[in-house]
């Protein structure tokens, strides 16, 4: 890490014209926290990363029956690269944000922003093994993902883990299409959640927090609550019935590492919502389940096939309700 790499970003934040966040500094500051990983690769490694797509692709195409297309953009990345990666992404998503003062001293509450966004970034670049990138509020045409594989978060992960670095590599490139496999299943997800993310953040950018929230914000923040729990639990189902070798051990041991962590980690966990997202996996993966081994896969495949087949809050607890509602 080079720390005085991030002090000296985030002083400079203050001097920044305009803005709430000044983006190069967090990018700057954030690749300051943390070591960009060994991204060395021979050719046998790349090959077997483009094995692990195809065979997730083909083998989630069989289990869901959804003839989802891989991103254009799949790539291999270091710690770095997923930071400008998802610096884009998090400056899309505050945009509206930007017009709002700073108070008395703006350049200390930009300072003050940026360096918490920084330490948010590199936190998560630590520990992030994959991503698929739908590139929600890019402007990009239909169609257009990513799908990003961490290579040396998964390599120091397979080794805490105590598992094959191919076998737990190739697991986590069937979580990553399985998010591929919805997407493609469900062309209006994309829109829907854009339009839930505008509208919780609006309520920021007019100065209300989230607890004062007016009941559009509330509403909408619930149903992306709620839809994120579903994406995340039918990934979990899909990839478990999908994936070809054994899993119970990858299973209980990523679970544990979740729970997991030294207080400072638990605490930054706490702060970025990682306890929420924990819950969306276990919520939506037990809803899933029950879905599934009461009817089969096909059945819980049908709720992407409108925004109407989202489970509601309530039927996520009463996956029997889901059923007779949709199926």
């Amino acid at each position: 890490m080079d720390l005085t790499r991030s002090i000296r970003a985030i002083a400079d934040a203050a001097d920044a014209p305009d803005g709430v966040i000044d983006w190069d500094a967090v990018a700057e500051a954030a690749k300051g926290g943390c070591e960009p990983g060994d991204l060395r690769m021979e050719p046998a490694e790349r090959e077997a990363f483009a094995d692990d797509v195809r065979a997730a692709r083909d083998g989630l195409r069989a289990a869901s029956g959804v003839a989802f297309d891989l991103p254009d953009s799949v790539e291999v990345q270091h710690r770095h690269h997923w930071i400008d990666a998802n610096v884009a992404t998090f400056q899309r998503v505050l945009a509206p944000l930007e017009d709002q003062a700073g108070g008395v001293f703006p350049g200390v509450a930009r300072s003050i922003n940026s360096g918490t966004m920084a330490v948010s970034l590199a936190f998560l670049a630590r520990n992030v093994l994959g991503q698929y990138d739908p590139l929600l509020l890019a402007g990009a045409d239909e169609g257009d993902h990513g799908l990003y594989f961490v290579r040396p978060n998964i390599q120091q992960a397979a080794v805490e883990l105590g598992v094959g670095y191919p076998r737990f590599r190739r697991w986590i490139a069937f979580h990553e299409v399985a998010h591929a496999a919805e997407f493609g299943a469900a062309p209006w997800l994309p829109g829907y959640l854009e339009e839930r993310v505008e509208t919780g953040i609006a309520s920021l950018s007019e100065g209300t927090s989230l607890f004062g929230a007016g009941a559009q914000s509330r509403e909408a923040l619930g149903e992306l609550n709620v839809a994120m729990t579903a994406v995340e639990g039918y990934a979990e189902l899909l990839m478990d019935r999908a994936f070809d070798d054994e899993y119970d051990d990858l299973r209980a041991k990523l679970d544990a590492r979740r729970r997991g962590g030294d207080p400072i980690t638990n605490l930054l966990k706490r702060l970025l919502g990682f306890g929420m997202k924990r819950r969306q996996y276990e919520r939506g993966a037990e809803f899933f389940a029950t879905v599934a081994d009461e009817t089969d896969l096909r059945t819980a495949s049908l709720v992407w096939d409108r925004p109407e087949h989202l489970p509601t809050d309530a039927e996520l607890d009463d996956p029997a309700a889901w059923i007779r509602r949709v199926a």
